[in-house]
């Protein structure tokens, strides 16, 4: 965050608000949320205020000055709004009043503040697509044919977007400032009581001692913290300013390094509980319980990392990369000490009673917050801590979560606006029939089509937000094959999730490159070739109900054994694992993953052997590592 004068005042004010968000978040938590309107005014007031301060417009620049005018209008018009919205929320909620032209200023200054927090905090491209969803509401009667509608004057959409339940204090809104919040502020309390470095050092224990230890460290760590923060950038601008230097330092390729942090990150999204918050959105789109999601979640996220650990090892194995030397990696001692166990076990202790007690979800996470906060007092103070340190890491915890609600909190406000507006003009049922007029029943080649349409969208987008919008529009296309929503929901997420990693606009491969000094095109073509496997995952849903938990245990066991053999069958073919007859390397490994994909169980067991089978000869004839020059060209 850039310098303003005074920077010891906004900096104060800054971790002041976060903490007040904080508080608001674990309050509402364990008391219930407030009245709809008024829950969702407050939490909207205060991220975007909290927004203004952390991204200031032109900071450090000649311009600065026009800059805090700007900012300043920015706040006193979300303030204005939001007041307002509480005042007049049992109104609008019974009356259904008419807007004014008050109203419309006050709505669509305070879109235009949300739009623009969006492109600071993000790029260019959301706050795009939204305002083009704005001038469709608009302008869409003037467009011939299916894709036109009857039009809607700047009442009726203030209406929609500023004096109801669907636009700015929409559901997204209240996902975000209830049940997402919460979650965060969980990942926040259990990081800042020791969990961080716990994680990491269980990573480096792991997975430093195997052949490629560090990039196997990579995975480990980025897992596990990415399924808690959420976020592939932050994922990768964290773990991978330590992981990315120790893999140079081992003599990695700079562009492999990257690459490995990048696909790992990629995966945290995906992982429950949090999978890039999106998770709590799909609930509430799915219309199903957040833990059901949760649990489909789990069988994905396990082939997911088990494909990214496979390739990193066999890459590992043919050119040689070493292990992590042992005075490199940590004590066990340090990282399964009380003081860093109690807080994790007992934030999971409070999650299972809270779930088995039958508690709303943010109830649950609050009894987590609790158990860990109660359990990181007792042990540090217990260790010989002062009591006033202990509370200082809560309180820093708080601010965290507060900070860390703030971008994708912005995002979904904006995000639920497109919702409102593509639900009202009828584009995405539209886009769903000329999807299917193209397809003509074909799921694999609707499937398809919405796989590309997934990774373009989210392009340049958080995963939340990219999710939300893909799912809107398209989603609708293979739920009306018969596919069931949550399946379809499933591989939405995780096509809106790959686009991270994917060209041209690749924001975890572009931090990855900076931090690796590598040119990014290479980073990317690293990354391609390390995340393959998860390219073709979502398609496994369609086939296989127990990828997400359906079809009782046979199912799971069919999935998983199936999917297993897929993904470290093509672990084996990424990574070049050469055979004795290198001829047919490559129509050999591709075999068993083609068998995995076969519906019959002879199908699938006859894979699982020839693996095995292939596996044992590649072990018995593995060829000496690269020579430099070889890896320099590999």
């Amino acid at each position: 965050m850039a310098s303003d004068e005074p920077p010891t005042l906004r900096s104060r004010v800054i971790s002041a608000l976060a903490i007040l968000l904080g508080i608001f978040i674990f309050y509402t938590s364990f008391s219930g949320p407030f009245e709809s309107l008024v829950q969702r005014g407050i939490f909207v007031g205060i991220i975007a205020t909290l927004g203004v301060l952390m991204y200031p417009l032109w900071p450090g620049t000649r311009l600065r000055p026009l800059g805090i005018a700007i900012d300043a209008v920015m706040v006193l018009t979300v303030t204005v709004s939001v007041t307002y919205i509480i005042v007049n929320f049992e109104r609008i909620m019974t009356e259904l009043p008419w807007a004014t032209t008050w109203d419309m200023l006050m709505g669509f200054g305070t879109l235009a503040v949300i739009l623009e927090l969006s492109r600071r905090t993000s790029n260019l491209v959301f706050p795009i697509i939204v305002g083009l969803s704005v001038a469709y509401a608009f302008f869409g009667d003037m467009i011939p044919g299916s894709f036109g509608h009857r039009g809607f004057d700047a009442s009726y959409i203030t209406e929609i977007i500023f004096l109801s339940d669907r636009g700015l204090w929409g559901m997204l809104v209240n996902v975000a400032s209830t049940t997402l919040a919460a979650f965060v502020l969980f990942g926040a309390i259990l990081l800042h009581t020791g969990a961080g470095e716990t994680f990491f050092e269980l990573s480096a224990r792991l997975g430093g001692a195997r052949p490629g230890g560090a990039a196997k460290i990579a995975t480990f760590a980025s897992g596990f913290f990415g399924a808690i923060n959420g976020s592939t950038v932050a994922n990768v601008a964290t773990t991978g300013n330590f992981t990315i230097p120790l893999m140079k330092r081992l003599k990695y390729p700079p562009a492999y390094a990257g690459a490995v942090e990048t696909v790992a990150s990629t995966g945290g999204q995906l992982a429950p509980p949090i999978m890039g918050t999106a998770a709590f959105v799909m609930a509430e789109l799915v219309g199903i319980n957040y833990w059901s999601i949760a649990l489909a979640g789990i069988v994905p996220a396990i082939l997911f990392y088990l494909g990214v650990y496979s390739t990193v090892h066999v890459i590992a194995r043919r050119r040689g990369f070493q292990p992590v030397s042992p005075e490199d990696l940590p004590d066990w001692r340090g990282a399964v000490s009380l003081p860093r166990l109690a807080p994790i076990f007992a934030g999971l202790g409070g999650l299972a009673f809270g779930i088995i007690n039958g508690n709303s979800v943010e109830l649950t996470a609050c009894y987590g917050m609790l158990a860990m906060i109660a359990a990181v007092i007792a042990a540090r103070v217990w260790a010989g801590q002062e009591l006033r340190e202990v509370l200082w890491i809560v309180v820093r915890a708080l601010e965290e979560g507060g900070r860390g609600i703030v971008i994708v909190g912005i995002l979904l406000v904006g995000a639920q606006v497109f919702v409102g507006l593509i639900n009202l003009t009828g584009l995405g049922v539209a886009i769903t029939s000329a999807v299917l007029a193209v397809g003509q029943g074909n799921i694999p080649l609707i499937a398809a089509l919405m796989a590309v349409v997934c990774l373009i969208a989210g392009m340049g987008l958080p995963t939340s937000a990219a999710y939300v919008m893909v799912a809107a529009v398209f989603a609708p296309a293979l739920i009306q094959q018969g596919i069931d929503p949550l399946t379809v929901h499933m591989f939405v997420l995780y096509y809106a999730a790959l686009s991270v990693m994917t060209p041209p606009v690749c924001l975890g491969v572009f931090v990855a490159a900076a931090i690796a000094k590598a040119p990014w095109m290479q980073v990317a073509g690293q990354t391609l070739r390390l995340g393959a496997t998860a390219y073709v995952l979502p398609m496994l849903f369609l086939a296989y109900p127990g990828m997400l938990g359906g079809g009782g245990v046979e199912g799971i066991a069919r999935a998983l054994i199936s999917g297993a053999v897929f993904a470290i069958s093509m672990a084996h073919l990424l990574g070049g694992a050469r055979l004795q007859g290198r001829a047919w390397t490559i129509p050999v490994w591709a075999a068993p993953a083609c068998l995995a994909l076969l519906a019959p169980w002879w199908a699938t067991l006859g894979g699982a052997a020839l693996l095995a089978l292939l596996i044992w000869a590649e072990a018995r004839h593995r060829d000496t590592p690269d020579t430099p020059t070889q890896r320099k060209a590999a």
